[in-house]
């Protein structure tokens, strides 16, 4: 590894961590020529996931653009940031094994993730996902959510009429 400092070639692992869950190993160098230490992650490369956009447009899968539109829809909410990173890992995993997806597949798992999760967070996504036009937009999918919780709550109750 070269250092960051004086770019001589030979530095020494002072420390080694495994970091995020296993995923990445966070070393500690220093240098030999200039004594000055740095850090390092190592992680394996991981196959690149395509993208197809609604355009036809293929790009690389973006987990960040994914984390700015959840914050974004979350803006204000009782949600924490540490929720939004578990809900994109566990769509990063589940998309680690495809080679290509279409960002309609995207949208539609971040929408059942903010569902369950923030109703709120879940209009303002939508808005934007499914391009609302005006409030009968709004008003079409608040009338769907409320429609599933009636149904959920009849479940949870037994079946039974209210």
């Amino acid at each position: 590894m070269r250092c960051p400092f004086c770019s001589a070639d030979d530095t020494r692992v002072i420390e080694s961590r495994v970091v995020e869950d296993g995923e990445a190993i966070r070393r500690r160098r220093e240098c030999t020529s200039c004594s000055r230490r740095f850090t390092t992650f190592e992680r394996y490369a991981r196959v690149k996931t395509i993208v197809i956009k609604r355009t036809g447009e293929a790009e690389e899968f973006d987990r960040e653009k994914i984390v700015r539109g959840m914050r974004a829809a979350l803006k204000n909410r009782p949600v924490s940031l540490a929720e939004v990173d578990r809900i994109v890992s566990e769509l990063e995993e589940q998309l680690r094994s495809m080679n290509e997806v279409t960002s309609t597949e995207i949208g539609l798992r971040i929408l059942e993730e903010l569902r369950t999760l923030d109703e709120v967070g879940y209009l303002r996504f939508a808005s934007v996902y499914k391009n609302f036009g005006g409030v009968d937009d709004f008003r079409r999918e608040v009338s769907e959510i409320d429609d599933r919780s009636f149904t959920l709550r009849k479940k949870e109750d037994g079946g039974g009429e209210a």
